[in-house]
C-alpha cells in the first residue's frame, strides 16, 4: 500500500510540475520570428475587400508603424467622417502603376496590393499626397514584416500601393472613422502580422 501511495505521489508531482512549465512565462509567450510574442492573431492572407458609395474622400498622406505582433500601414483621407472608403486588398504575382500598367517591383518574398476607393488629388487635379519617392512612399527600415511601401499612383478615382512583405504573411483591413472637419476624419488601416 506504501509503494503504491508513493508511486502515486511521484506521478502527480511530475504532473504538477509539467503543468507549471506550461505556465511559466516563456512557455505563456511563444515567440516565432526573433523576440516577438505570439499575439493570437486569427487574421488570414485572403483578399480583403469592401465598396460603398463613398464620395469626397481624398488620400492625404501614408503612414507606417512597427507594433509588437505586426506592421501598420495606414492611409490618411479627408472628407466627410462618416464616409468608410471603399478598398481591395490582396496578395498578387506582382503590382503595376495604375493606369499604365508599368511594372513596379517590390523588395520581399511577397507583394501585397492596396488599392483604395479615393483619389491623391483634389478637382483641380492638384496633388494632395504625392510622395517624393514613389518606390519609397514610407520609411519602413528595421521593420520586422513590412519591407517597402511602393507608390502605385491615382487614377481615375482610385489610389494604390504596393506592399513588399517579407513572405505571404496574415494581414487584416479596417477602418477608422474621425470627427467631422478633421483632417484626417478617416483611415483606413493595414496591418500585417509578422508571423502565422
Amino acid at each position: 500500500m506504501e509503494r503504491l501511495r508513493r508511486r502515486t505521489l511521484a506521478v502527480l508531482s511530475g504532473a504538477v510540475l509539467a503543468f507549471g512549465g506550461l505556465l511559466s512565462p516563456a512557455a505563456a509567450s511563444p515567440t516565432a520570428h526573433g523576440d516577438q510574442p505570439f499575439c493570437g492573431q486569427v487574421w488570414a492572407s485572403l483578399p480583403e475587400a469592401q465598396r460603398t458609395a463613398a464620395r469626397d474622400l481624398v488620400v492625404t498622406d501614408v503612414r507606417a508603424g512597427r507594433h509588437a505582433c505586426f506592421d501598420r500601414i495606414v492611409v490618411d483621407l479627408r472628407g466627410p467622417a462618416d464616409r468608410a472608403p471603399s478598398y481591395d486588398v490582396r496578395y498578387v504575382d506582382a503590382v503595376g502603376e495604375l493606369g499604365s500598367g508599368h511594372a513596379v517591383p517590390l523588395r520581399g518574398g511577397a507583394a501585397l496590393r492596396v488599392l483604395v476607393g479615393a483619389p491623391s488629388y483634389a478637382d483641380a487635379g492638384r496633388p494632395t499626397f504625392l510622395p517624393a519617392d514613389r518606390t519609397e512612399a514610407v520609411q519602413v527600415a528595421g521593420f520586422d514584416t513590412v519591407e517597402q511601401v511602393a507608390w502605385l499612383g491615382s487614377f481615375e478615382g482610385q489610389t494604390g500601393l504596393g506592399v513588399g512583405t517579407r513572405a505571404r504573411l496574415p494581414f487584416r483591413v479596417f477602418e477608422l472613422l474621425g470627427e467631422p472637419g478633421s483632417e484626417q476624419a478617416v483611415r483606413l488601416v493595414i496591418d500585417i502580422g509578422h508571423r502565422w
